[in-house]
């Protein structure tokens, strides 16, 4: 199956859901235009508190559509953009990428760089009860897995729609894996 662009969304408020658009423009070194996430430092408001001057290592969220129909097994309906992405992916196995791992969309004019995995939060739950549960999960050796997707700061600005293609271009060295950011 070739990874694709499912849906593409933002929102210029700090809310939970994003809206879906035709069509997002990423900015390098920024994120979406027109998202509340956007800038070169950090954006989201727990994280902000903590430390205004700190980089923004969450420009541009991802989720795999795939997990849209685990949760639907589950009794959860949660549709592109409902948990606040950026840009909803398939055929990528997003969570098992690397840090530093590259995505390449569409004709190759938009690249971004995955930075870390997403953890749920609380707010979950407030759009559906028990979502929080279902987005966790564990490995064979008993770990956490972060299920709400993948954040990344923009290489290279460009356009984003569903239906553009994913190329995934590994990092040099040691595959460093993902963790909460």
């Amino acid at each position: 199956m070739n990874a694709i662009v499912t849906a593409v969304s933002r929102a210029k408020g700090h809310s939970f859901s994003k809206r879906n658009e035709p069509t997002i423009r990423l900015a390098a070194g920024l994120g979406v235009e027109g998202d509340a996430h956007q800038g070169e430092k950090v954006k989201h408001r727990y994280h902000a508190a903590r430390d205004p001057d700190a980089p923004n290592l969450r420009q541009v969220h991802l989720i795999h559509e795939e997990l849209f129909a685990e949760l639907r097994d589950g009794g959860f309906d949660v549709p592109p953009g409902a948990l606040g992405e950026n840009v909803t992916t398939r055929g990528v196995d997003l969570l098992s990428l690397p840090r530093g791992a590259r995505l390449r969309f569409g004709d190759g004019g938009a690249l971004i760089e995955v930075t870390g995995l997403r953890s749920p939060c609380r707010q979950i739950d407030k759009f559906q009860p028990g979502l929080m549960n279902a987005m966790l999960g564990k490995d064979d050796q008993g770990r956490v897995i972060r299920k709400s997707g993948v954040m990344a700061v923009v290489i290279a600005g460009g356009d984003i729609r569903a239906g553009d293609t994913i190329s995934v271009e590994w990092p040099a060295g040691e595959r460093l894996a993902l963790e909460p950011v």
